[in-house]
């Protein structure tokens, strides 16, 4: 069966190896950590150079992989051997023959990054029986501030439900943008006191409660167009970067939230939670939306959205300012 991420580095930290660790999935962090802990701590620098390789899926083929796999280490105890980019190994089924019968002097670590492999497939029952075989899921966005609290706890920093939140809504689910930001955080704050508030996000890294992406889709609910005027000026000051990976994605996702709420004959608190996929608190704003755009509605604004976000980025619209490009989609989805 597939293991757990910590079980993974402790057993590693233990010195407990497997011959094969086949990390797959959607989410690249954790299949990064895993990778970058084998290739830095199982080998002693002087053992690295003979006993440790690295290679890509696309400039190797499997009956390589597998001819290094079967070397002897030379004066240690074990060879590392890593395969990134695994995903582009052609006939990675292939490796069953090595899986089958691999050499436990071997650490033999495939980074299949995004994708997953085929589950029909002998070589995934295989690994998967063995517990060689991990795999890293996105996590979904409502889940994002419980895990940036449990990141923080685990280094012994304490954080409030809003600043977590807040946190969330501007570095969306992408774990390895965010574990980056909670360390530059974590750098500068006191020894004595360890504690990140959403005024310490606020100050460091220039983000503001007040002017959320979340808070323009409120403005946009509640028919606030003065509000949705001021955030969308905030945005309009600042990079078109910052635009397209901040405001347009979370418009998107929040109309696209809103068809499947039109979806749901049960339309509970709880139930919505669940199929949307989001916080308890924010099922009102969704039943708001509702009254106010129905799915054709929300069908033609998504359709919108995905026009802006194009033009936003140089295509077929290459002249235009992305503040400008904004302040047009806010307007046409309020009117």
């Amino acid at each position: 069966m597939a293991v757990d991420y910590k079980d993974i580095i402790r057993d590693l930290r233990n010195k407990i190896y497997k011959p094969v660790y086949f990390l797959a999935g959607k989410e690249p962090y954790y299949i990064d950590h895993i990778t970058d802990f084998i290739e830095e701590n199982v080998l002693d620098e002087s053992e690295k150079a003979f006993n440790q390789t690295v290679l890509y899926g696309l400039d190797v083929s499997v009956t390589q992989v597998i001819e290094i796999c079967r070397r002897f280490p030379m004066m240690a105890n074990h060879q590392v051997v890593v395969v990134r980019e695994a995903q582009k190994l052609k006939k990675i089924e292939e490796l069953l023959l090595y899986v089958e019968n691999p050499l436990n002097s071997t650490i033999l670590v495939i980074a299949y990054k995004y994708e997953l492999p085929d589950k029909r497939k002998s070589l995934y029952k295989a690994l998967s029986k063995r517990g060689w075989y991990f795999e890293s899921d996105k996590v979904p966005e409502y889940q994002i501030p419980g895990w940036i609290d449990r990141y923080l706890t685990d280094r012994g920093i304490m954080t409030g439900v809003d600043a977590s939140k807040l946190l969330s809504e501007f570095l969306g689910n992408d774990l390895g943008k965010i574990a980056n930001e909670l360390d530059k955080l974590i750098i500068s704050l006191p020894k004595e006191n360890p504690r990140i508030t959403t005024d310490l996000v606020e100050r460091s890294i220039g983000i503001s409660k007040d002017y959320s992406p979340n808070e323009l889709w409120r403005a946009i609910v509640y028919r606030n167009p003065l509000k949705a005027a001021r955030v969308v000026n905030y945005y309009a000051s600042h990079s078109k970067r910052e635009i397209i990976i901040l405001i347009i994605p979370v418009l998107f996702s929040n109309f696209s939230r809103l068809l499947i709420y039109h979806s749901l004959k049960d339309k509970s608190d709880g139930n919505v939670v669940a199929m949307l996929k989001t916080y308890p608190g924010y099922v009102r704003d969704y039943r708001a939306a509702a009254a106010l755009y129905n799915v054709g509605a929300c069908m033609n604004i998504i359709s919108l959205i995905r026009s802006y976000d194009l033009r936003a980025k140089g295509f077929g619209d290459a002249g235009s300012d992305a503040g400008d490009l904004l302040r047009e989609l806010v307007f046409k989805i309020m009117h």
